[in-house]
């Protein structure tokens, strides 16, 4: 197991929530953001902002506003 961290996070957690994101879910609902939590090891708070984080980061790289939500998501 990688102990080596990625902005407070380790690789495997990352490499995990990349996996989830990149799956489609791009706006986990509350539900599934609390067992993607758990299964990183990290709080849903923190779960909920890399998320967020992540989902502008990928607006950005599709020259799409970072804030609006629209039906390509």
């Amino acid at each position: 197991m990688s102990t080596e961290k990625v902005n407070g996070l380790t690789q495997e957690q990352v490499d995990h929530l990349e996996c989830s994101f990149n799956k489609g879910n791009k706006h986990p609902d509350p539900t599934t953001l609390l067992l993607i939590a758990a299964e990183v090891g990290l709080s849903e708070e923190q779960t909920q902002k890399w998320f967020k984080q992540r989902l502008a980061q990928w607006r950005k790289s599709e020259g799409l506003p970072s804030e609006c939500r629209s039906v390509t998501d």
